[in-house]
């Protein structure tokens, strides 16, 4: 099959479109032919080895954990799928070799939902990660009717769907952002404030009793921010630094595949309340250029790679 890989360690200068065996089909798995791919921030991190002490990692490597596209084949223990099926997944294995940079990935069964039939399939792609983050992150922070929330990097991948579904579950957002993404935030119900230095003055002046719950998206001086605003500590959760919200009281969240809250959240797309926004595609052939712009770090909406 064709698939952009490594063969050593590094950034995009080592991603190359090249033919590789095909993947092997475990029993629990599903086999996916991909029509897209999302394209997130620990792709990168996959490919310069930081995650290798944690993932076991074999070459040639083909990175990527979401997939929108059509089962293939499965696994003789799968009986939720059968061929032709369109699905999504964050096909994320305990080991690194077989991801979604190709033209057919291997997809755990406990990861894999049905694709929201009310969009496409680079949107749907872009679904997986960041929006079960985005979830899993509210959860932890105990979000519901009535809290006030803020989020940190309200405008990033992870902070957008974490704005919807704060909103969708009735709680009032205080988003951070720069000054470009504010009216984009509006229109997803959030309140923008500008980061930096007095943002713990800025989101008081917004919310003056504090907020009930904290989302560090972002890293830097989030924590120390949401400890000044929000009361129980255990609220704040950081998908970034584990250690600065340990030494807070609060909670660190690494996502992890769960196919009922993915099937949620393609509900939420199929509803109307989730929208997931796809910034730029880019053929496989492509994918290196696709890693560059996401690389940047000014994109709004999702980078994805289409097969």
């Amino acid at each position: 099959m064709r698939a952009a890989a490594i063969t050593a360690f590094g950034g995009p200068e080592v991603l190359t479109v090249t033919d590789v065996d095909d993947p092997p089909v475990a029993p629990d798995t599903v086999l996916i032919r991909v029509r897209a791919a999302g394209v997130n921030p620990v792709d990168h991190l996959v490919a310069t080895g930081a995650l290798a002490s944690m993932f076991p990692t074999r070459f040639p490597l083909v990175p990527g954990w979401d997939v929108a596209g059509v089962v293939e084949r499965v696994g003789p223990a799968v009986h939720e799928w059968v061929p032709g099926d369109e699905v999504v997944a964050y096909a994320r294995r305990d080991d690194v070799q077989w991801g979604t940079y190709a033209e057919l990935v291997p997809a755990p069964v406990r990861s894999v939902a049905r694709k929201p039939s009310s969009v496409g399939f680079p949107e749907a792609a872009g679904l997986p990660l960041a929006g079960l983050t985005a979830l899993q992150s509210l959860e932890r922070a105990e979000v519901g009717a009535g809290d006030v929330v803020l989020v940190h990097a309200a405008a990033g991948g992870v902070g957008q769907m974490a704005v919807q579904i704060a909103r969708a579950r009735g709680a009032r957002v205080v988003g951070t952002a720069s000054e470009r993404n504010h009216e984009h935030l509006r229109a997803l119900g959030a309140e923008p404030v500008v980061y930096g230095e007095g943002l713990a003055e800025r989101v008081r002046a917004l919310a003056p009793d504090g907020v009930d719950a904290a989302l560090d998206l972002v890293g830097g001086e989030a924590v120390a921010v949401s400890a000044q605003l929000v009361g129980r500590p255990e609220r704040i959760v950081s998908v970034i630094d584990p250690g600065a919200v340990a030494e807070v009281g609060g909670r660190y969240v690494f996502v992890r595949p769960d196919a009922a809250q993915l099937a949620e959240l393609a509900g939420m797309v199929d509803a109307g309340t989730l929208r997931v926004d796809v910034a730029a595609t880019f053929p496989l052939e492509r994918a290196a250029d696709a890693w560059r712009l996401s690389q940047e770090g000014h994109v709004r909406g999702k980078v994805v790679v289409t097969v």
